[in-house]
């Protein structure tokens, strides 16, 4: 239990200096390509973060593929957003978690039914 409350304080930005000065650097590399923190999870490598995916808005979709297109092309012209835009961005607001956490959820209940899942979990 101790190892625990130490380890919620050591990721905790909040609490910890060395926590917060990482947030801080991973905001600002964000906020030069224009993304966001969720961005980065990869449905390719997590069926549940795929799956979260499907269940999210078009519009939420179509924003993040957006962003990372945009991203990539600023990646390969070895530019960055603009300042003014770069102020603009919100890295840390999040569109993934809440649904990530619904099917995750989804899933652990659907195991302790013992009713088939709705996807195969093996990675390509």
């Amino acid at each position: 239990m101790a190892s625990s409350s130490w380890l919620q304080w050591f990721v905790n930005p909040s609490k910890n200096w060395f926590a917060a000065q990482h947030m801080k650097s991973l905001s600002k590399r964000l906020r030069k390509y224009g993304l966001r923190y969720d961005d980065l999870y990869d449905p390719m490598y997590d069926l549940d973060i795929k799956e979260a995916m499907a269940r999210l808005p078009r519009e939420i979709v179509d924003a993040r593929n957006q962003r990372l297109l945009r991203a990539m092309d600023l990646s390969m012209k070895h530019q960055y957003l603009p300042e003014d835009l770069q102020a603009m961005q919100t890295p840390f607001r999040s569109y993934l978690q809440d649904m990530l956490a619904f099917v995750k959820r989804d899933r652990a209940e659907r195991e302790a039914l013992g009713a088939l899942p709705l996807y195969q979990r093996s990675l390509p």
